[in-house]
């Protein structure tokens, strides 16, 4: 949902009524972001509910209301009448009391959005190119965030809280895929991306594989409420992924669980080769540009792919046997409860690989599984930025961010 804030849904799946606040004075900051993460989580809060889910005293969580109050990161609502004794006041987020910047460095293009503290799209920003390098988009976040800031009123301007990055990890692997000039990708690996852009933008900056971040924003901000294990496929440039066990991203020991592209399944000779050779939009492309077609569109525009509807069904085919082998395997070693398709296709492509995946899934022997449901992503092509610009909003206003959205 990047347009559409929330108001009643949770936002970071199942509501953790076990956390507790304290009174003691030392652990104010706590029991700040505790109040905070409360009033996300259920979109809005009258004083006695807070008091009720965090044990803390009236006067303390009174003293609370009061601070976050006055920084503007809580609002008051109309009283609510009609019961016993004083009218319930609700306490919700104030959109406007913190800002965020995400960005996604893919191998196609770069987005850079600004989201609102509800994670409404404020303002976006895209750019294209054949391979990315580092000058090019350390220029592009730089120019970009001056233009997103002055974009804003001017006392929201210094409520930007920080950016987060989403992008490939060990990009230089994937020189030959991106048909790439290997001395060009090469800058890659001596390039410490968060610190340059820290450095750039003066403010705080935090990193994560892109995957990962687009899992986590289906999470945090995706219209499947509720869900607590899933598997998370992101069909991109190349297809990624991610693992949600309990509500919470799992990313494994090294932050890659879920990378998924090096998955083996079978190749049109049957032999074996790695999902992300079967189900990313770069087969696509390839089926363009040998049928001598512009595949510009896949990159310039994500919403709307027209003229080569007879290709972009046989990729999908072909998309979906390999999603579906895939989802058998991992479902015979985690008894996932849901699958969830998402990707940086139109909508109408979406679905239909959902659906061809669905029947695809059904002509494996199933004995001994019980297979996960099979449901379409809600963010789509957003997601990765989205993802990213979530990482500041935890850091420094919400509790637990590692519980909810996995290591940075």
């Amino acid at each position: 949902m990047p347009q559409d804030a929330k108001t009643s849904k949770d936002r970071t799946g199942p509501a953790s009524q076990s956390l507790r606040g304290s009174n003691q004075s030392g652990l104010r900051a706590y029991n700040q972001r505790l109040v905070l993460s409360l009033v996300y989580t259920h979109g809005s809060l009258a004083k006695t509910d807070i008091a009720r889910m965090t044990g803390l005293s009236a006067q303390t969580g009174s003293v609370i209301m009061r601070e976050l109050e006055a920084e503007e990161l809580i609002v008051k609502g109309e009283p609510i009448r009609g019961k016993v004794g004083q009218p319930s006041v609700p306490l919700s987020i104030n959109p406007d009391g913190a800002f965020f910047i995400g960005l996604k460095v893919g191998r196609r293009s770069a987005e850079l959005i600004l989201i609102n503290f509800l994670g409404e799209l404020k303002a976006t920003l895209r750019k294209s190119y054949p391979w990315p390098t580092p000058p090019q988009i350390i220029a592009f976040v730089r120019d970009g965030i001056e233009e997103m800031v002055e974009g804003l009123p001017e006392p929201l301007r210094d409520r930007v809280a920080g950016l987060g990055i989403a992008t490939p990890f060990r990009l230089w692997d994937w020189t030959e895929q991106a048909g790439a000039p290997r001395e060009e990708m090469d800058l890659w690996r001596d390039c410490d991306l968060r610190a340059e852009l820290a450095s750039a933008c003066n403010m705080p900056v935090y990193l994560q594989n892109d995957a990962t971040a687009a899992c986590a924003a289906e999470l945090v901000f995706g219209k499947h409420p509720g869900l607590s294990d899933y598997l998370y496929f992101y069909v991109g440039t190349f297809i990624g992924g991610g693992v949600v066990l309990n509500g919470s991203i799992y990313s494994g020991r090294t932050g890659n669980a879920g990378a998924l592209g090096p998955l083996p399944v079978a190749g049109p000779d049957g032999k074996p080769v790695q999902l992300i050779d079967r189900a990313s939009i770069t087969l696509l492309e390839r089926m363009l540009k040998a049928a001598g077609r512009d595949p510009s569109p896949l990159w310039n525009s994500p919403d709307n792919w027209t003229g080569f509807e007879d290709l972009a069904d046989e990729w999908i085919t072909i998309v979906a046997s390999g999603l579906a082998q895939a989802i058998v395997s991992a479902a015979s070693i985690i008894d996932f409860e849901h699958v969830i398709i998402d990707g940086g296709v139109p909508t109408g492509i979406r679905e239909k690989i959902v659906a061809a995946t669905q029947a695809e899934v059904m002509r494996y022997d199933l004995r001994g599984l019980d297979l996960p449901g099979i449901l379409p992503g809600t963010v789509g092509h957003l997601a990765r930025a989205l993802g990213a610009a979530s990482l500041p909003l935890f850091d420094k206003y919400l509790i637990d961010r590692n519980a909810r959205l996995g290591s940075a």
